[in-house]
């Protein structure tokens, strides 16, 4: 044991004062030699996880796991290698099998209250960090937090359609009957007739299916949307002259040039206060511009968190905000953007003219 430890201490007091390159090669030449275990392959992975160099910690972990498959802790160092490469749907399908074989593993458990955390599923990360003798504060925090606020967690959105991406438009089209994109095609017919050659910000484009729609009417044809995967399959359509992974608010709040059209297909549903778009928007669009955008109805004055966990927007709060951002509404129509369990879903096509 003296001879596996030594080196391990070694190499752990160098990733600890920031030598983590210099551990990992130790650790991989140990290996190589034949000379390491589990240990040291463990160690490796920190080290590389440390060095920034996630792809190697990922082969690492993977090649510990097919060697020690049962072994709960080669099973959480590829949870968190995942974890680290952003891969959260299979970084917490592999936390959760290494707590079936350890049930008392603390840090599988921390680590998948913060995947759990990052996917913006504040619920799923809690009952993890409720199993814990002393969960930390500041994640538990941070849950609440995602609790409280006015619009769907980043992560969450992300997470939801980065899974969703690889059968996004047969589920849409088929399954759900997304009617959106045409909706809204049809509404800038009866508000804004004759438009063309026009300036266009797809706002949580998705898969481009509202891109493909207004893709004649358009002489620049922009994308953002917060799942990495969505955009890919956005680009490969091949339609838009810029794509971009962001947040809706962060890419409005840009500089940029101003947009004559600006377009929420089924995208403002994963927000409840709509005042900082509005007032974004209307920032970002040239001075005889257009905002078109669907919704989901609420009753009552404001907005409300649907069973789905999409929001929902009264009549009176769009018209009232529109109106304090200083649009008009040119458009205001009911709509049916969707169908859910095989019932349409109530909603509003709306346009707002700057």
């Amino acid at each position: 044991m003296e001879e596996l430890g030594d080196p391990i201490e070694a190499a752990e007091s160098m990733i600890a004062s920031g030598r983590a390159h210099e551990a990992a090669r130790a650790l991989r030449a140990r290996l190589d030699a034949g000379r390491g275990g589990l240990l040291a392959r463990l160690t490796l992975i920190k080290a590389l996880l440390a060095a920034g160099d996630v792809q190697a910690a990922l082969t690492e972990a993977r090649e510990a796991v097919s060697l020690n498959p049962k072994v709960a802790v080669a099973v959480l160092a590829l949870g968190e290698a995942l974890l680290a490469a952003d891969a959260l749907p299979t970084a917490i399908a592999e936390l959760q099998r290494a707590l079936r074989l350890d049930p008392g593993l603390v840090q599988a458990r921390e680590l998948t209250a913060s995947a759990w955390l990052k996917a913006g599923e504040a619920d799923k990360a809690l009952e993890q960090l409720q199993a814990l003798d002393d969960p930390p504060a500041g994640m538990i925090a941070a849950c609440e937090a995602i609790k409280r606020a006015p619009r769907s967690d980043p992560g969450y959105v992300r997470h939801l359609f980065d899974q969703f991406s690889a059968d996004y438009d047969q589920r849409m089209i088929g399954q759900l009957a997304y009617a959106a994109p045409q909706i809204l095609l049809d509404l800038a017919g009866m508000v804004m007739p004759g438009r063309e050659r026009l300036s266009i910000l797809d706002l949580g484009c998705g898969t481009g299916l509202a891109g493909m729609a207004f893709k004649p009417l358009a002489s620049r044809l922009d994308g953002v949307d917060l799942s990495p995967a969505m955009i890919a399959k956005a680009r490969a359509r091949n339609i838009y002259h810029h794509l971009e992974v962001a947040d809706l608010e962060t890419a409005l709040a840009a500089h940029a040039p101003a947009y004559d059209l600006i377009l929420a297909a089924d995208t403002l549903v994963y927000l409840g206060d709509l005042k900082r778009v509005f007032e974004q928007a209307h920032a970002r669009l040239s001075t005889d511009g257009w905002f078109l955008f669907t919704v989901e109805k609420a009753q009552g004055e404001g907005f409300e968190l649907g069973p789905k966990r999409r929001w929902r927007h009264s009549e009176a709060y769009l018209r009232a905000l529109a109106d304090e951002t200083g649009f008009a509404v040119a458009g205001f129509v009911a709509a049916e953007p969707r169908r859910e369990a095989n019932q349409p879903v109530e909603g509003f096509a709306v346009a707002l003219s700057r």
